[in-house]
């Protein structure tokens, strides 16, 4: 009967849902209504934990339909917290489509970087420092996207040299077959390794300082009233002090070699793709040469409408669409559909949290944790929201954090416990707190799971293990930074 039931995923984890669902019907009638809602959280947060198991849509969308028939949520409430959020479902939606249409400018752009920069550090310090300023505008996501993209090329054509016939292998002066195996192809997946988690460190350092950066940004920045510009300065003195420290601690990773990071590009390496990118310039297209100057001008109608905040960010996302399309000559249905194939099935997912997030507000589950939170010194309560936000999106998700604990304080703010200038700076430490050490671990961090889950990962070596271990010192850093700005700079 359940043979096909969450497809591919291990057998325990299938048994261990199928036990979940059956569990919860028994705990609603036995131990009631808060004490199963607890239980519904705990296991909601393990299919956080298991997505590169299953992916949570339909592991935490069984639990959701299930918090429904319980009746722990109503469906008007699940929808209310939809509607409410309607600006972070359409950014994901359009936003992350219309970036799509961007990538050939993306990658123009990284691929020079990437041929033309000889250093290592420097070429360290790019990557970081432009991953952080697209990420700022756009979607973490698409950023991490464009940069696996970049890499997976890059890897095929030295694939490609390295497995091609030996009657052809010489033909244009390319070195021995023995020069691209072994070491060698080892330090060309370190090299790409250690670039591409300096890249998706970056959009976590980037995507922290704007409304548009993360989701859970939009979140926060809407319930607060904040525009684009207002939500940088508001953050700016805990996220610039973190930029600068996550700029340092790249050059110091680099320069000591520690954490699996080091790895210089390989010469022969460095002329084979570097042989690749002319040829491609050499025989770009006259309709993609345009392409690039469409996507250039609509890169800058972007910045300047998120800038002035002329209209929500998801209505500029499909604007962005349809300037690119237009112009690029982009008009036939399935060609628009393939833009949407990357946002949709997180903004389900995002759908589902809706779901357990009204489930927490019908419950009051929270109540307790906040108002021991707001019984101590207002002094004290900043670092403490932002210790709980960070070690709790460690474990599961940010989006899904960030949206349990700014609709709690927003509730204390409307209950008029705590003042309007005390709100900002809770909801100033929830941010940060979301952002900042969750890239501890991919489940923290969407771009993160998205990168281990890629086509990449195999192709460079890069674990769970190792992706945890490279992150661990920019977990330190980041974190520590921002709990200190935190303390000695919000107060």
């Amino acid at each position: 009967m359940f043979k096909y039931f969450l497809g591919n995923s291990p057998k325990w984890f299938k048994m261990t849902m199928i036990g979940f669902l059956v569990f919860n019907v028994i705990a609603f009638f036995v131990l009631g209504k808060t004490i199963t809602s607890w239980l519904f959280i705990a296991e909601f947060i393990f299919t956080l934990a298991m997505a590169l198991k299953c992916y949570p849509l339909q592991s935490g969308g069984l639990l959701a339909i299930q918090i429904l028939v319980l009746n722990l949520t109503t469906p008007h409430n699940a929808y209310h917290e939809v509607s409410q959020n309607l600006e972070v479902v359409l950014l994901l939606v359009f936003m992350v489509a219309g970036i799509f249409f961007m990538k050939p400018l993306l990658m123009y752009i990284f691929s020079k970087i990437f041929t033309k920069i000889k250093s290592k550090i420097i070429l360290s310090l790019l990557f970081v420092f432009l991953s952080a300023v697209l990420s700022a505008f756009l979607d973490a996501l698409t950023v991490t996207a464009v940069l696996i993209s970049v890499a997976v090329g890059f890897y095929g054509v030295y694939h490609k040299i390295h497995s091609m016939p030996a009657s052809d292998f010489n033909k244009d002066g390319i070195v021995d077959r023995k020069e691209l195996s072994g070491d060698t192809l080892e330090e060309f997946r370190s090299f790409l390794r250690s670039l591409i988690m300096h890249g998706v460190v970056g959009t976590a350092l980037g995507g922290v300082c704007t409304l548009v950066g993360e989701p859970q940004n939009l979140l926060i920045g809407e319930r607060l009233g904040w525009d684009f510009v207002e939500f940088f300065l508001r953050m700016a003195p805990i996220t610039l002090p973190v930029l600068a420290m996550g700029l340092l601690t790249t050059v110091v990773l680099e320069v000591t070699g520690t954490f699996g990071f080091g790895a210089k590009l390989p010469t022969v390496a460095r002329q084979i793709i570097e042989s690749y990118t002319d040829e491609e310039d050499a025989n770009r297209s006259e309709k993609e040469n345009y392409g690039l100057i469409v996507q250039a001008v609509s890169a800058l109608l972007l910045i300047a409408g998120l800038a002035l905040h002329l209209a929500p960010v998801g209505l500029i996302g499909l604007a962005l669409i349809i300037v690119q399309t237009a112009f690029m000559g982009i008009i036939e249905e399935h060609h628009l559909g393939e833009a949407f194939e990357e946002a949709l099935p997180f903004t389900g997912l995002l759908v589902v949290f809706f779901v357990v997030v009204a489930m927490i507000h019908d419950q009051h589950l929270f109540s307790p944790i906040i108002e021991m939170a707001l019984k101590m010194s207002p002094e004290k309560q900043p670092a403490v929201f932002y210790m709980a936000n960070g070690l709790l999106s460690a474990i599961s998700d940010n989006v899904f954090v960030a949206t349990v604990y700014i609709g709690e304080v927003q509730q204390a703010f409307l209950d008029n416990r705590i003042t309007r200038e005390h709100y900002e700076r809770l909801a100033i430490a929830i941010n940060t707190g979301t952002n900042l050490p969750s890239v501890a671990t991919p489940n923290g961090q969407a771009a993160f799971l998205f990168l281990l889950t890629s086509s990449l990962a195999p192709l460079i070596g890069l674990s769970y293990g190792k992706m945890v271990k490279m992150a661990f010192p920019y977990t330190i850093v980041l974190g520590g930074v921002g709990l200190l700005g935190i303390l000695y700079i919000l107060q």
